[in-house]
């Protein structure tokens, strides 16, 4: 791919390099962009001394119950001015669809409130560093002298970095790729909450690489019973034969943060 010397301010050829922000920012220059995205997370990191992980995925939208309460009320309130909105009816219904998940927004606060208290800082808690599901297990560890890294990524709609990530230790990322490398390179473990289709992507992705001998063997533990057996069914998987029976232990499904901790916990010889 060639680079159209027309289309950059008039001399640009005489910018360093690395200062010629039109030249990093060509096509042409993705592999470079793609390898700082890889670098940059890696020095801050091994200059806090992360080198295991504990990574928590679940959704944006999930909010502790007084904030879900809270965006009832206000919907509610707007559906009186206008009774007829659908719009606002198909809000108010998701709304409190979410509210009755808000107590898992309590048990990722807990479950990374137990990486901190038990192990310390043999562990750093991961998240997407969003809010939701990523704030509370960033809460949780943040709270309670943990280490709290938060991977956040550029979206159409802004999504910054919750406030219960250590200093130094939000990132940005514009690659989803690379982003997912950073998760699972010093990852001992995931802990999956209830989430859509990204915390779906990030799941299947792990599970993927374990089946296929490219991550070890690691504990993937999801919370939420009634959640997961609701909208995935391995067994029905395996009947099928798309995956293997052994395949239909790799995710254990629990229902709190304790349960959750007591796997990972054996698993990393932490008890």
């Amino acid at each position: 791919m060639a680079i159209d010397p027309k289309s950059f301010p008039h001399d640009s050829s005489y910018i360093k390099a690395y200062e010629d922000m039109n030249l990093l920012k060509h096509d042409v220059m993705r592999p470079i962009r793609m390898e700082l995205e890889v670098l940059k997370p890696e020095l801050y990191l091994k200059y806090f001394d992360i080198e295991d992980t504990i990574v928590c995925f679940g959704s944006a939208r999930i909010y502790e119950a007084s904030k879900a309460k809270e965006r009832i009320k206000t919907i509610e309130a707007e559906l009186t001015k206008k009774p007829q909105d659908k719009k606002l009816q198909a809000q108010l219904k998701a709304a409190k669809a979410l509210s009755s998940l808000s107590k898992y927004y309590d048990e990722a606060r807990e479950f990374a409130k137990l990486v901190a208290q038990q192990a310390g800082d043999k562990f750093a808690v991961v998240t997407g560093g969003g809010p939701g599901i990523m704030e509370a297990a960033n809460r949780g560890a943040f709270e309670n002298g943990g280490k709290s890294v938060g991977l956040n990524i550029t979206l159409p709609h802004e999504q910054r970095p919750n406030p219960y990530i250590c200093k130094n230790m939000a990132f940005l990322f514009h690659y989803f790729a690379i982003r997912k490398i950073h998760f699972v390179m010093r990852a001992r473990a995931f802990v999956v909450f209830p989430g859509g289709f990204g915390t779906f992507d990030e799941l299947f992705e792990i599970l993927t690489l374990i089946q296929t001998g490219k991550k070890e063997n690691i504990p993937v533990v999801l919370v939420g019973k009634e959640f997961w057996t609701k909208v995935i069914n391995v067994e029905a998987l395996a009947n099928y034969g798309v995956i293997s029976q052994e395949d239909t232990h790799l995710c254990p499904i629990v229902e709190t943060a304790e349960e959750a901790w007591d796997i990972v916990s054996k698993a990393c010889k932490i008890k």
